[in-house]
């Protein structure tokens, strides 16, 4: 059993999502040569995606040729989106690719716990309750046994909780824990059924001067167990520095925000030894530990052969070293230790791939397939080298129809075959794996063990290519991509899906209503095959009425759609319940829906998830109806005031005036608008102008660095980090007899349950007295902070900025939160 996993975790490691295929330069293959030659891992563990140090990854990559992953505990889920309005589970699938797309660049691997990025923690003590500190530990345990680190670095002080972020703390806790109990059989014994224990060598803690306070106690700390390094090592094949390579890494943060700018020069890091021994040569982390192939019993006849390469590489002429190549992979199959047995078995072999100058192509002419259809599958092999190579098979998988064409491929001649690729009727579709089943505030459900710590679903839609080379088996395995031509960027290449027959979408995840009045929706039906045809039928609570219950559907073209319409009439009095919509086709029954992320920067992604409306019926009154909305960034706010009668006009900075402003009830400001929308600086008089004029502006949070303007009130404010992140802290109301709190809802304690991931975020901690605190929260153990919610008259209008997450309310249709912004826009009319 273990070999077996062995085998389909490496293979998930080579076999990416659709990338355009790699195709290395000779000084591409020299430095996978001399990766090949070096055997010590290292392992660097952080708590979420921009956590790791991509100078040191990269650095023990490329200028030490060591294995080199990151593990981080969560996918950051828990953040804010700056590039469009995914939050929460999408997000975390963005950032999961943006964390694929920097380990590209910088070389690394990537791996993951099913912590879920729950939000900010400012204790490790909350953390580990709400993530489950047993099941995460035994992932990192897990991740441990099957990379074998030789080195773990920690990117966080495990000795100072409090001083930093919760999950932040707790990834170094951790890691110090698991560095003992890895080598325990007694840890977790389920997974040695597909693992060893296993024991690192040294554990490191990644310091410096910013983890002292300055440069200046940094200079007066103790040392004595300190390694330092220069990272800024320049390399000429790559024409980058190291720093250089690091901040292409990081700036592939997007959703974050992190662009950076490469620099040059020295770049010294620091390392202090928290466990094992400490390395005799201050400068190198693996001082003491053979990372030559003599690590390995028949290692040494192996190291010969591929040292030889080495030294003998031929630039010019990269398939001399295939000889040699093909020698040292047959010898490596006869290895004992399984370990390196298959990560050098894989290395080799993409070496030899491309010294052979092979091209390996199965493409299909859609992105997509349904379970039972078939569809042909475009092959491609090329051989342009002089070996004797001999294609002898090719089949796909799931399904594993094959061809067996037994051909020479002769030196730059282009072998090409068609092949009928059928799914199983069963076969699952292609969605993240962490999110097939229900998950809980703090941790993801996986029940399969060996999915556990794995960066994406492994692929299941590829072909394996077997072919002999000088009279040696190898067998290649590459993905069944989605190929097209595009006229502005060329050859394309996608992801290519499995995919349900039909998915059913709503045009919100919400739908409110504010009074008895019945809404009609449209329920869009895609169709992913042709000829779909059926029944769409709707459940909900039973005091909410469906007119009809049924509907009948036919689409005959695959990408075809079907609008569905429904009256749907709310109870009486406040209730919330599940639209949950069933496709009938013949005798099988479609509940999912599909949703697509598609950016620039990361693969297309797909998300199927069971379909689910949430309706709500609110007991909600509301003055003034016309908002203009300067947006922010990933948010749904707009959307969601529209949801509950407001019309609402988005407006850029650049299109405010004093007289078109007057057009509106109130100004709302999206989140983080300060930040990163240099216009507003330029408009902020005519905005105060307007609230003198008797409007009311609406400021949402902003963080305190980086803001365009100091100036964001027509007051003195100051905007700190201050933040409330238990989502069900007690609110005291400072000021119960304020507009806000009465007019026109009547707001109490109950309009604050059911609040999600925080209460709010980067309050201000002083402002003017012309200011008015409505609302005083405070995180357990923690000082009131009443700088949530502030209030200003201002002339003839109000000026009103809050931190509260009114972002994540909406989405998540909590009442009290809806009731409280309608007053926020109310007041005063």
């Amino acid at each position: 059993m273990r070999k077996l996993f062995i085998a389909v975790f490496l293979l998930s490691l080579s076999v990416i999502r659709a990338q355009a295929p790699e195709k290395w330069s000779s000084s591409d293959i020299f430095e996978h040569i001399q990766k090949l030659n070096f055997l010590g891992s290292v392992l660097y563990v952080g708590a979420h995606p921009d956590d790791e140090n991509t100078r040191l990854i990269s650095y023990f990559s490329n200028a030490k040729h060591a294995r080199t992953a990151y593990l981080s505990m969560t996918r950051g889920d828990g953040g804010q989106n700056l590039i469009g309005p995914e939050l929460r589970e999408k997000l975390g699938v963005i950032r999961t690719e943006e964390l694929l797309g920097a380990r590209r660049i910088d070389d690394g691997q990537q791996f993951f716990t099913r912590a879920n990025d729950f939000g900010y923690s400012k204790t490790p003590s909350e953390t580990l309750k709400i993530w489950d500190k047993n099941e995460v530990l035994s992932d990192v345990i897990w991740v441990i046994r099957k990379f074998q680190p030789d080195v773990i670095i920690n990117r966080f002080d495990h000795r100072t909780p409090g001083t930093t972020h919760g999950h932040h703390t707790s990834s170094a806790m951790l890691s110090v824990e698991a560095f003992d109990l890895a080598a325990k059989k007694s840890a977790f014994p389920q997974q040695l059924e597909y693992v060893d224990p296993y024991q690192p060598k040294r554990l490191f803690f990644n310091t410096s001067p910013w983890f002292y306070g300055g440069d200046e106690a940094f200079e007066k700390a103790d040392k004595s167990k300190f390694i330092s390094f220069d990272t800024g090592t320049y390399f000429p094949m790559k024409g980058l520095s190291n720093p250089e390579i690091a901040a292409l890494s990081r700036s592939q943060h997007k959703s974050q925000g992190f662009g950076s700018t490469g620099s040059r020069g020295k770049q010294i890091e620091y390392l202090e030894l928290l466990k094992g021994e400490m390395p005799e040569n201050s400068e190198s982390v693996f001082a003491g530990i053979d990372t030559t192939w003599s690590r390995i019993e028949g290692g040494q006849a192996i190291g010969k052969i591929l040292y030889a390469v080495e030294d003998n590489f031929d630039f010019e002429h990269p398939q001399k070293s295939l000889p040699q190549l093909l020698q040292a992979y047959s010898l490596i199959q006869n290895l004992k230790n399984d370990h390196w047995r298959k990560i050098k078995s894989e290395e080799i072999k993409d070496i030899i791939y491309a010294c052979a100058g092979l091209y390996l192509e199965a493409a299909a002419n859609q992105s997509s397939i349904t379970p039972s259809e078939i569809i042909p599958v475009h092959l491609e092999a090329i051989n342009r080298s002089n070996s004797v190579m001999k294609l002898e098979s090719v089949e796909l998988s799931p399904n594993n129809s094959k061809v067996e064409p037994n051909v020479i491929l002769q030196d730059n001649e282009d072998w090409e075959n068609t092949l009928n690729f059928k799914i199983p009727s069963d076969e699952d579709y292609t969605t993240p794996y962490w999110l097939k089943n229900p998950g809980s505030v703090g941790m993801y459900t996986v029940q399969d063990q060996q999915l556990r710590g794995l960066p994406e679903t492994p692929l299941k839609t590829k072909a394996i290519f077997h072919i002999s080379i000088n009279a040696t088996p190898l067998s290649f395995t590459t993905p069944v991509v989605y190929k097209y031509n595009d006229n502005v960027k060329g050859e394309t290449f996608e992801n290519f899906e499995i995919v349900p027959p039909v998915d059913i979408s709503f045009k919100n995840d919400v739908l409110i209503f504010n009074n008895q009045e019945p809404q009609e929706i449209t329920i869009t039906l895609t169709a992913h095959k042709n000829d779909i045809r059926g029944t769409l039928s709707l459940d909900a609570g039973k005091e909410w009425k469906i007119e009809p219950v049924q509907e009948n559907f036919s689409i005959l073209q695959d990408g075809g759609q079907a609008n569905l319409k429904f009256k749907i009439t709310p109870p009486e009095g406040q209730s919330e319940t599940q639209l949950i919509p069933k496709v009938k086709i013949g005798d099988r029954i479609y509940d999912k829906q599909l949703e697509k992320i598609s950016y620039n920067h990361i693969p297309n992604q797909n998300i199927v998830t069971t379909a689910r409306l949430k309706l709500v019926k609110l007991k909600i009154s509301k003055k003034g109806e016309n908002i203009a909305y300067i947006e922010g960034v990933g948010e749904v706010v707009p959307e969601s005031l529209e949801q509950i009668g407001y019309k609402v006009t988005k407006i850029k900075p650049e299109d405010i005036t004093a007289a078109r402003l007057q057009n509106f009830d109130a100004v709302v400001v999206g989140i983080r608008a300060y930040n990163v929308d240099e216009n507003l600086k330029f408009k902020q008089q005519e905005l105060f102008d307007y609230v003198k004029n008797g409007g009311t502006m609406i400021v949402q949070y902003n963080t305190n660095r980086g803001l365009v303007t100091e100036n964001l009130s027509p007051y003195s404010l100051h905007i700190s980090r201050d933040r409330v992140t238990e989502e069900d802290a007690e609110v005291t109301f400072l000021a119960p007899e304020h507009e806000i709190l009465n007019s026109p809802n009547k707001l109490s304690k109950a309009d604050f349950q059911d609040w999600v991931q925080e209460r709010g975020l980067y309050f201000p901690d002083t402002w003017s007295e012309e200011f008015i605190p409505i609302l005083g929260m405070h995180d357990t153990g923690e000082n009131q902070l009443d700088g949530s919610l502030l209030v200003a008259k201002y002339g003839q209008g109000y000026y009103i900025y809050t931190g509260l997450s009114f972002f994540r309310q909406f989405p998540a249709a909590v009442p009290g939160a809806y009731r409280l912004f309608a007053n926020l826009i109310s007041i005063g009319k």
